[in-house]
Parts: structure tokens; sequence; C-alpha cells
């Protein structure tokens, strides 16, 4: 089969791959028909990621055609049309039990943070991902989820991991009605973030970026204030003004560790790699925050130290919450607003590209060129 080959940082082709095979009783292989390239793969691309190991395929956002089961699978049939969430869970697990699908202790029995994500490194568990034309998917009764007859597969390919995690990122803010909220990064997650505040409440939302494309992009789908930081002095000194002297109610930091807006952060974050990545967008989150606010995290970082100001966090009384999204629990829910509009993930989409075409595509996403928001890969059997 064709495949995503990763060749080391900024280095990507297709090439042959052997095809998926059961290698377990619960497992599917599945022929991809849709498949994204995340922000958070660009963090691979970047070399950003430890135990990004060369050969590796990416790509944990995906919808595609049951192909084969295993002989204990009972919820999934051939010819199948699914999305498969970003997690891989076994659905037993201590975690899993508690809704924390992003968390299974046994997707990735090596780690003790992270759980299993199709496509991202052997940090978390060396799966293969589904920028290819075929994938193995484990725990095949738990994740994938069938998609509706009604449902745009473009939407649905979005409900893997973009519409879940935006959604999370503001559902892990406590949003209370009229509440500020500031979103760091106007990504595809951090776009989805500004949207979903307003389905708890939100009073305000502001998106802080530093791309004109990406912010009038927020501005009219969000939608939401925007401010280009590279044109403020402080972004916390104006975060403070704006918000009358007290700083937001919520701050959501979409951005993780490739973040631009500090030398020094970039410095030893990103070139020397000295700390995981430039962690500005979390320094500015927990700055522009209110006393007693919520800091809420989506953006990934690596398992090292950032310079980060937890001083603050503890003088201000601030409360912090991360994870990764448990796709599985809120998929009832995001179907939903889908259904009824509230949500329009495929509009997020900007460019539709051949999966042979993968170096082009990773490298217009990666270097913000032709108004690129959000690439979704189509394999030539999709």
């Amino acid at each position: 089969m064709r495949a995503m080959n990763y060749r080391g940082p900024y280095r990507v082709r297709v090439d042959e791959k052997p095809m998926p095979r059961i290698l377990h009783p619960q497992d599917a292989v599945v022929r991809v028909t849709r498949s994204c390239i995340c922000g958070s793969d660009l963090h691979l691309y970047h070399g950003m990621v430890p135990d990004t190991r060369v050969g590796s395929t990416f790509g944990h956002e995906f919808t595609g055609i049951v192909e084969e089961v295993g002989p204990e699978v009972q919820n999934l049939k051939t010819g199948d049309h699914v999305l498969v969430p970003f997690n891989i869970a076994c659905g037993r697990c201590h975690f899993c039990k508690q809704g924390l699908f992003g968390n299974c202790h046994e997707a990735n029995p090596e780690a003790s943070a992270a759980g299993g994500i199709f496509g991202y490194s052997h940090t978390t568990g060396g799966y293969d991902g589904g920028q290819a034309e075929y994938v193995r998917v484990p725990y095949a009764d738990v994740g994938p989820h069938v998609i509706p007859d009604w449902m745009n597969p473009d939407d649905a390919v979005l409900l893997t991991d973009v519409v879940p995690t935006g959604y999370q990122a503001a559902e892990m803010g406590g949003i209370k009605r009229g509440d500020t909220v500031v979103v760091f990064g106007a990504g595809p997650v951090g776009i989805m973030a500004a949207r979903c505040a307003w389905l708890f409440g939100a009073g305000r939302v502001i998106v802080i970026d530093h791309l004109d494309y990406r912010l009038e992009f927020a501005r009219t789908y969000a939608p939401a204030e925007v401010y280009n930081f590279r044109e403020l002095s402080d972004i916390v000194v104006f975060m403070k003004k704006t918000t009358g002297g007290l700083g937001a109610d919520v701050c959501i930091d979409a951005v993780g560790n490739d973040a631009a807006g500090s030398a020094l952060h970039t410095l030893f974050g990103k070139k020397l790699k000295l700390e995981a990545g430039s962690a500005i967008a979390l320094y500015w989150a927990i700055n522009s925050v209110k006393k007693g606010g919520i800091v809420s995290i989506v953006g990934v970082y690596g398992p090292t130290g950032n310079m980060v100001p937890i001083g603050n966090v503890v003088n201000k009384g601030i409360t912090i919450r991360a994870n990764q999204a448990s796709v599985k629990r809120l998929l009832p829910r995001l179907i939903e607003h889908v259904k009824e509009g509230r949500l329009n993930p495929k509009e997020l989409i900007t460019h539709k590209v051949p999966l042979e075409e993968i170096a082009d595509a990773y490298h217009i996403f990666s270097a913000k060129l032709d108004g690129c928001i959000k690439p979704v890969l189509v394999p030539s059997g999709g």
C-alpha cells in the first residue's frame, strides 16, 4: 500500500509499505477515505516530539471503510464507514471507565503519562497512523464510530480530533455565562475552541495569533474579536487593559511547543531544544488570566521542563486543566451539534490534497502558505 514515510525533520514522502493485518482478535483493518494533517503533526514534522522515528507513518485524524475485522469484534462489520478517534483506548481500564479515553492505561503500557495515539511517535505507543491507504485499528469495538448516513464525510473526519479537542478546551475552561474567554492560537483547534466557547455561554471571545489570514478566518467563523500579538507592545498588559484591569476569566492555550512570539523561548525551546519547545503561549495565558481564573491547555508539549511562571499560578490562585480530548465521550453530543447546525466543521477545510502529494501538503501547512487553515489528504481509493 501507499503510505506517508517520515524521513526526518521537514522530510516526508509517500512510499510502498506493507499492508496492515489483524494482529489481535479485537483489531480491524480500515481503508482510509480521508486523513487530515493536524497542527500537532507539524510538531513531529519539525522534530519537536521525542522518539519520532524514521519510517513512521503519521496521521491521527482519519475516516475509512472497514475491510476486515478480528474474530472478537462485535460492533463493526465489513463495509461500515467509520470515523476513528485519535485516542486508542481499550474501554475497560481504570481510566476508560471514567470516560478518560485519552488516558487509557492499556493502549500505551510503556508510558506513565501519554495514552495511545495513532501516528504520533513512540512516546504514544508507536502505532502507524492514517496518512496511508490502509491502517490497523486496535480495540475496534471501542473507538470507531459508524458515520451517520446524513453526515458529510468532511464533517466526520474533523470529529476525530479538531472538533472534540476544541470543544474539550472550552469545557475544561469551566466557562460561565458572560465570561471573557481568550484563545491563544488561531489554528483549527483554536478556532474551534473559540466557536465552542459560545456554546458554554461566553459573553466575549478573543483570539490571539500573529497571522492575519488565520485571524480573519477566526473573526468570521468563531466569531471572535481578534488581535495580532506582533502589533501589541505587551500582550499581557493589553489583556489586562481590555478586561478592566482584572484579566480574562478563562485562557485557552491551543498552540503548544511550536509557539512564536518570544526570541528567548524560540532559542531555548526550538533551536537548542533545552526546553520542551516554546511555551510562550502558556506563559501569556497564565499571566493574562484573572486571579482565580482557569487556564485550559490542549496545545502539545514534550515531557521535559518548560520556562513556565509557576509562581504566578500559585500566587494568583489559578486552576490549570489540561488533557488529550476524550473523543469517544464527546462524540454523541458533538454529532448532535453538527446535525442541528450549531457546529459546521467542514468549513475549516481549505485544502484537499491527494495522498501522493503529501510532501507539498506538509510544506504548505507548515509554511502557512496559500491561506491554509486545514488540509485533508485523500488516498487514491478514498
